[in-house]
């Protein structure tokens, strides 16, 4: 782990990387690539010491409320996290600013700080947002192997359930030969709706693979699922996108089950629920504001 003074913390899509790199251990990261620009170790964490001071300028500056974004790249509960703080700080400034938030991580730390989270959502919008890939406890040890398995993190989706916060499930990767089967996706989607998640944000029953990812991948394969690096080597050669061979059936599984429960299924109608920040509280926003200056 090593610090640094980042110069900027939100993108122009308001989402922000507290961290960079991993202790996760997860073994498909396409957060590996090279084409991010990783100058040092993916397990050397980055974390930007100046990020809550960074946020709280940019959210001083904003003209309107919007959503903030967090852990797409980097997952902001990494364990550094649980003496850093810095994700919980920053929850603190969304909070005190009144802003949005809509957070992904693959960890329970995050129950840590659902006192936060439930005040951020009474006050403007806050989602969860948890990945499952592996519904076998044992398998999942493998592909995630220093993270919460998949029924820790279903045991918090129910938690945040029960407090009211809102949530979706990132049903990615399905690895081809490995975790791609009936069985695997019908138990993540009975979790799902168990969990009453808002939406679940699939691209298809596969994986996606590129330079720095593969070669980290493919030595996990071989340590762990002798001989399957041969079959994707045979199949997919250097392909980008890997869809597994029982695509068409699993996803057709999906997308039954998503409308049989209400549960929104399209990619891009839970990017616009992440991205929304409820009209309702805009104007309320406005009008306590005209107030203010009323009585001033």
């Amino acid at each position: 782990m090593h610090f640094v003074k980042a110069k900027g913390i939100l993108s122009n899509n308001n989402g922000m990387n507290i961290y960079r790199g991993c202790s996760h251990g997860c073994i498909y990261c396409d957060s590996r690539s090279r084409c991010y620009g990783f100058t040092h170790e993916f397990e050397d964490i980055e974390v930007k010491e100046n990020a809550a001071e960074l946020l709280e300028r940019a959210l001083k500056s904003k003209r309107k409320k919007c959503m903030i974004g967090t852990g797409a790249m980097c997952d902001p509960y990494l364990h550094a996290e649980e003496k850093l703080r810095l994700t919980r700080r920053c929850l603190e400034l969304i909070d005190e600013y009144e802003y949005g938030v809509a957070i992904q991580t693959k960890s329970t730390r995050i129950l840590r700080d659902i006192d936060l989270l439930s005040s951020i959502n009474k006050k403007a919008k806050a989602v969860v947002q948890m990945t499952l890939t592996t519904f076998d406890e044992t398998l999942c040890k493998i592909i995630e192997p220093n993270v919460s398995t998949t029924r820790e993190r279903f045991e918090a989706l129910m938690k945040f359930k029960e407090a009211g916060i809102p949530t979706i499930v990132w049903l990615s990767p399905i690895l081809p030969f490995i975790n791609d089967t009936e069985e695997n996706v019908r138990g993540i989607l009975d979790y799902c709706i168990q969990a009453g998640v808002k939406g679940i944000i699939c691209f298809g029953m596969g994986v996606t693979l590129r330079e720095g990812d593969r070669e980290y991948f493919y030595q996990a394969l071989d340590k762990h699922f002798p001989g399957i690096k041969a079959e994707y080597i045979r199949k997919y050669g250097n392909s980008y996108e890997l869809p597994s061979p029982n695509n068409k059936a699993l996803m057709s599984i999906f997308n039954k089950v998503c409308n049989e429960n209400g549960i929104m299924s399209k990619a891009e109608d839970c990017f616009k629920y992440l991205r929304e920040l409820p009209e309702r509280y805009v104007q309320m926003s406005l009008f306590d504001t005209q107030d203010y200056n009323l009585q001033n």
